[in-house]
This record gives structure tokens, C-alpha cells and sequence, in this order.
């Protein structure tokens, strides 16, 4: 029993070093990678690796390229071919934005844009996306925002200027909850004038 918890500290170790530390161009480490590494054990692994992180308010995050085909758990040969990432488990306050030398307008448009691409179903022209930009940014500053979030890898651009979701999206982005805070947020948006009583309708009408 002691040896296999000395061989799992051993490969939650190795696994700890291959993830924080980037290698590539793009962050994070492809599972084949991790299953050269650890062996074929390597999400029981990252299952440990990923207790121990809690506490610190981080995860182990796995972003499937491609749709995953199994209905529950994915197979080893879907997280072979998975990407993993070390993300925050829970959300940062809006003081700690500025740690990250954002400010809350170019992570608002952004939010924006991935909403916008989510609800055409994953690709976006990019002149439909400037024109959408341009409604809450100065139009001097979208494509410059455009560019920045591409540069990032929040967003990817092919030959024909249309826009997808790129790898860090996937990483750190729970794009359900964005939908649904977005969704929420337009319906208090439009609550107030529907629930106007008939009496205040009234002033409302006699006031215009």
C-alpha cells in the first residue's frame, strides 16, 4: 500500500510539472501525452491531482477537441485525444480583474463576442462580430479588441475572416453559465417596465 502511494505522489508530481509549466506554443498538455508520461492510470491521476488543488481554488480542466462521442464517461482514447489545463475552479472577484490587465469593458466585449458566436452555432462572420463590437466599444478600439482576443487564443480567424471558439475559451470559460447569466440579465433588464403597476403606467404615459 505505501509503494503505490509512493508511485502515485511520483506521478501526481510529474503530472503537477507538465501542466503548470507551459511547453508548447499553446498551453495546456494533450492526454496522449500525459498517457507517455504516467501511463495508462493518468486520469486516476489527475483525478488526485485534482483533490489536492480544491483547496486552492483550482482545477483540472479537459477541453475535447472535436464533439466527445460517449454519453458519460469518455473513454481513454477520447482523453488521448483531449487537452488538458490547469484553470480557476471558481470565479475572480471583480477587484482581481485588474490582475490580469484587463479592463471591464474588454472583458465585457468579449463575453459578448463568445455569446454571440455560441448562438451561431460556433462561427462567426467577423464583420457581423465588428458591427456587434461596435454597438458597446468605440469604433476605434474593436478591431484592436478583435485582434487582441485572437492573439490570446480566446478566438481563432480563418482565410475567410469568420470566427470560432479557439482553445483558451474552452479552458477557462464555462460558456453555460455565460449563457445563462446573459439570459438572466436581460430578463430583470426588461422586468421593471412589464411589472409597472397600472397606476404607474398611468404617470409613465402621462409623463411622455
Amino acid at each position: 500500500m505505501r509503494k503505490r502511494k509512493g508511485i502515485y505522489a511520483s506521478k501526481m508530481k510529474r503530472a503537477t510539472h507538465m501542466l503548470f509549466y507551459k511547453r508548447h506554443l499553446k498551453s495546456g498538455v494533450k492526454g496522449w501525452e500525459l498517457h507517455k508520461a504516467l501511463g495508462v492510470d493518468y486520469p486516476k491521476v489527475l483525478d488526485i491531482l485534482d483533490d489536492y488543488l480544491k483547496p486552492l481554488d483550482l482545477q483540472v480542466k479537459i477541453v475535447f477537441e472535436g464533439k466527445k462521442t460517449s454519453a458519460e464517461k469518455p473513454s481513454i482514447e477520447e482523453l488521448d485525444k483531449a487537452r488538458f489545463y490547469i484553470t480557476l475552479r471558481g470565479e475572480l472577484a471583480p477587484k482581481e480583474t485588474k490582475m490580469i490587465g484587463w479592463r471591464i469593458d474588454d472583458l465585457a466585449g468579449l463575453a459578448v463576442i463568445i455569446s454571440y458566436i455560441i448562438s451561431k452555432k460556433g462561427q462567426a462572420p467577423r464583420k457581423d462580430v465588428e458591427e456587434l463590437l461596435s454597438e458597446k466599444l468605440p469604433k476605434w478600439k474593436v478591431g484592436i479588441n478583435i485582434d487582441r482576443y485572437i492573439r490570446y487564443g480566446y478566438l481563432q480567424q480563418d482565410d475567410n475572416e469568420q470566427l470560432y471558439l479557439d482553445w483558451r475559451t474552452h479552458a477557462e470559460v464555462n460558456e453555460k453559465a455565460l449563457i445563462n447569466l446573459l439570459l438572466r440579465s436581460e430578463v430583470q433588464t426588461s422586468l421593471p417596465s412589464e411589472n409597472l403597476s397600472e397606476e404607474e403606467n398611468a404617470e409613465e404615459q402621462e409623463g411622455e
